[in-house]
């Protein structure tokens, strides 16, 4: 029996899986340090995107009284298959955090090509 034809195979499409973010405060209670892990479970590279943030403002009683949003670009090229890591410090206006407030960074969505 003569072996089979290689089949040509055609990469899929980058699929980016996004890690939980471990947040670690710094010594400006407006700001904290937020790493995230990004995952390539796709067939294609990751070329760029942006990175979105969600910083909640909470109150000294646990309030949530406010979610700013920022944008930062995303740790690419991420290659398929691979992982990569990344640690931003994230901040909101300081006036938007009085004494006894702090923030968390919660919310992490992410855009790629």
């Amino acid at each position: 029996m003569p072996p089979a034809a290689p089949t040509p195979t055609t990469p899929g499409p980058a699929a980016l899986d996004v890690g939980e973010p471990r947040r670690e405060a710094t010594d400006q209670r407006w700001c904290e340090n937020v790493t995230v892990s990004f995952h390539n479970t796709g067939g294609s590279a990751v070329r760029s995107g942006t990175v979105t943030f969600g910083t909640h403002i909470i109150g000294a009683l646990g309030i949530d009284w406010a979610t700013i949003g920022s944008t930062e670009d995303l740790p690419a090229p991420i290659a398929a298959g691979a992982s990569r890591q990344k640690t931003w410090t994230v901040c909101v206006d300081a006036w938007r955090v009085p004494l006894g407030m702090h923030i968390e960074t919660r919310d992490v969505s992410v855009q790629w090509k």
